[in-house]
């Protein structure tokens, strides 16, 4: 990728800026200590004033504010322009509030509420904060890099539809949030060296929650970033500590410092001006040089050198902002010191220590604050003021477009015959689309971690081609034997990713909120193997919680893969797919069930009230015929009002004795379990289940606990054929458990509940005791 469409010169101020002209460092000063206020007012009204009638911790962040009050107050009002897009680490959330609230963003009544039901939440929240907030965090990792995903995904829409401008996209991540794997997969993925419109600012505290970091790790992280190719700034010290540096012993106290184990540093935090005199030269060379020059000091200028670090200097941030590369990412590793300007600062143990009502008297005392009144903003004719009002106007941002009018078929009107498998299934249904809903197949974006040619997507990415913000020449496209066409360029519609699965669902979840950011609605569809979903669940979870919509497919899946063994075998997804918020899960069983669930789901994306879609798929090649789908077309659409519901009859029987009910790959044992059943004087209904969660839904709903429909457990499970039930799947059998509490009958589950074996298919169904004699068996035994 290179940076179409990017401007290189972001740094430069815009008209809009220019006009505000450059603020002045005690104004910028005077603003961000009133972030630092009601930061901290905001925890301390939660915890030591609003009224907790049941005892149990409120929580927050004070100190962890305080290590970004400076980082922010320069970002938002000198740098930020209206198409920048910033994520603010977790416990930052009040700052964010804060800056939001003197920009007028924000009402007043919400600076009580933060951590109450209702009000502001723990961390930020797109769906359920009242203000601006541009990107869901407080997974550890995950908001990190969503900028990441977000910059492709403005890029993607950019280059397909057009509509999403331009602009940087910030993460404001915690030092030691660097320690999550997933942050790393993110940084080292080929594609990402390109993307120079990727600011990440380390805030470097050298804190975790329970202690100081015991390394220097600032040049270590130097390292790693450089070798990903990104652009790396340091802001270690700040104005009044680089002018000490030039004085005589200046350089033997800056190596002093930098040398300094973290701990030894954190504790001159919380030593008295004569305690930093005895401790700072410390005993190694240069120590007589140190002790000459700090005693020419005075007390307050000793303590404030030892705490000007970096990324507390406005103006040493503002310089650093100035130096960013577009041409590439750039991460700006900023010193800084948790808890600044607080009594707590710099103590091991402050991540969620929370100020006393003294020290908080205190504080506002030295601010110049009536603690009675915590929430004033600037006077509109105050410099402050006057700065506040321009940066709002210039980062004010035009609304959302009205979503465009888009058709989605619900039925392609065609019956797949012979042998075919539900992965297949996929591919083909994709490249239906093409023909018979062009427009709508424009917005589908398929994303793979390098397995498109093993689930099926070779058609579909050698008809839409392969997106790249720059069209690349394709070595092999003389090349006979090449049967996948690797065509790169700005229109293709298909993405791929280096082999890691986080990085995969990072990227759908942002191409699945187009629709919130730009007006543009796209219809992303990952594929993965189905072992790996749950590597991949935590994060599309939360992208699904901070409004994106998506589909992911895990393909292949369960022991039906069976020469692949037990590391390849998924067991507990689709229980995952029950359980999940906001998603809607499927196991097709046939290809025409494939089609139709697919549809639904795509139907259902880039909209307010949209929701994501899990389908699990098999690679076994089952007789399409065995679907017996209705030819009369009003049959044929209550089959498919059916499986999108959650299931449908496959066999009805008279004065039926029991209910086989199959999910996905199992359907070709069910059926030949309910012949043999039969030739044996026991007749066997056999009912397909293609979502248990849309099934469990229903339940709840005829129990008056959700708003879901029900009408489908009557088609399934109608009270005058209430048989016992024989419920199977590839997947753990608690997955159907439940459908025997909708007629109250007795129940035998089968299902895979242990790790798997290699084998052949035949071999593998046994060991698990999922194979028509195992069916048979169970359906004898549970009749009376």
């Amino acid at each position: 990728m290179n940076n179409v469409g990017l401007s290189v010169d972001h740094g430069t101020a815009t008209p809009a800026a220019e006009a505000e002209g450059p603020v002045n460092l005690e104004t910028l000063e005077t603003i961000r200590q009133r972030v630092l206020w009601l930061s901290t007012s905001m925890i301390h009204h939660a915890n030591r004033i609003r009224p907790n009638p049941s005892g149990l911790k409120v929580g927050g962040h004070q100190a962890s504010c305080a290590s970004m009050v400076s980082i922010m107050t320069s970002l938002w009002f000198e740098q930020l322009q209206p198409g920048d897009r910033v994520s603010v680490k977790p416990h930052a959330s009040p700052v964010l509030h804060g800056i939001n609230y003197l920009l007028g963003e924000l009402d007043e009544k919400y600076l009580t509420t933060l951590r109450e039901f209702g009000g502001l939440q723990s961390y930020p929240s797109r769906s359920k904060d009242p203000d601006t907030v541009d990107y869901s965090t407080g997974s550890v990792g995950i908001g990190a890099t969503a900028p990441i995903w977000g910059a492709m995904a403005r890029r993607y829409v950019q280059t397909t539809t057009g509509g999403a401008g331009t602009g940087r996209q910030y993460s404001l991540v915690g030092d030691a949030e660097l320690d999550e794997g997933a942050v790393w997969e993110a940084i080292l993925d080929p594609g990402i060296a390109d993307l120079g419109e990727v600011v990440w600012i380390v805030d470097l505290n050298r804190q975790s929650l329970d202690r100081v970091i015991p390394n220097i790790a600032a040049n270590r992280l130097e390292k790693m970033f450089d070798a990903a190719g990104w652009q790396v700034i340091t802001v270690k010290f700040g104005k009044l500590l680089e002018e000490l540096f030039t004085r005589p012993g200046g350089r033997a106290l800056r190596t002093r410092i930098l040398d300094m184990p973290n701990p030894e540093y954190q504790r001159l935090l919380r030593c008295s001006a004569d305690e930093v005199r005895t401790r700072l030269p410390g005993n190694g060379p240069g120590s007589t040089e140190i002790s000459a020059l700090i005693a020419g000091l005075d007390d307050a200028t000793l303590t404030a050198a030892i705490r000007n670090l970096g990324g507390h200097d406005l103006s040493a941030l503002t310089a650093a902002y100035r130096q960013i590369d577009d041409t590439r990412p750039t991460v700006i590793i900023a010193y800084t010191i948790k808890g600044y300007g607080l009594p707590t600062q710099g103590h091991p143990q402050n991540h969620s220590s929370l100020l006393s009502v003294d020290e908080y008297a205190s504080l506002a005392a030295d601010l110049g604050i009536d603690p009675a009144s915590p929430w004033g903003r600037f006077a509109a004719d105050s410099a402050a003021g006057r700065r506040c009002a321009s940066t709002a106007e210039r980062l004010r941002r035009n609304p959302v477009p009205a979503l465009p009018a888009l058709t989605i078929p619900t039925d392609i009107g065609r019956t797949p015959k012979g042998t075919a498998t539900t992965q297949a299934a996929l591919g083909r249904v994709l490249l239906d689309l093409t023909r018979e809903a062009p427009e709508a197949a424009k917005r589908v974006v398929t994303v793979s971690p390098d397995v498109s040619s093993t689930t099926n997507l070779a058609g579909w990415v050698n008809k839409v081609g392969v997106w790249s913000a720059a069209e690349r020449r394709n070595w092999f496209d003389d090349d006979r034997e090449t049967i996948m066409h690797w065509n790169e360029r700005p229109t293709g519609q298909h993405m791929e990713l280096g082999i890691a699965e986080t990085n995969l669902v990072g990227l759908m979840g942002e191409l699945g909120a187009t629709w919130s950011r730009w007006g543009q609605p796209l219809f992303p569809i990952g594929v993965m193997y189905d072992p790996f979903v749950e590597r991949a669940l935590e994060p599309w979870s939360y992208g699904i919680y901070a409004g994106g919509q998506s589909i992911l497919v895990g393909t292949p899946s369960g022991v039906t893969l069976a020469a692949e063994g037990g590391a390849h075998q998924s067991i507990k997804t689709p229980s995952i797919g029950l359980e999940q918020p906001g998603c809607i899960s499927y196991e097709p069983a046939f290809a025409i069930d494939t089609e139709w669930t697919l549809l639904a789901s795509i139907g259902r994306l880039g909209r307010p009230d949209g929701t994501s879609a899990y389908l699990r798929l098999s690679t076994r090649p089952v007789d399409q015929t065995l679907a017996a789908v209705p030819t009369d077309p009003a049959a044929r659409e209550r089959r498919r009002r059916q499986v999108v519901a959650g299931g449908y009859p496959l066999v009805r029987r008279d004065d039926a004795q029991v209910t086989l009910v199959v999910m996905g790959a199992m359907v070709t044992e069910a059926l030949a379990a309910a012949d043999r059943l039969s030739e044996q004087a026991i007749p066997a209904d056999v009912v397909c289940v293609t979502s248990p969660g849309l099934l469990f839904e229903a339940v709840q709903a005829r129990q008056g606990r959700g708003s879901g429909d029900s009408w489908i457990l009557d088609q399934l499970f109608p009270a005058d054929r209430a048989t016992p039930i024989v419920t199977v799947l590839d997947g753990h059998p608690h997955t159907l458990a439940f459908l025997a509490g909708i007629n109250q009958v007795r129940s035998t589950c089968l299902g895979v509940s242990k790790f798997g074996q290699v084998g052949s298919l035949d071999e593998v169904y046994r060991y698990h005791g999922i194979d028509t004699d195992s069916i048979v068996r169970a359906a004898l035994d549970i009749l009376p």
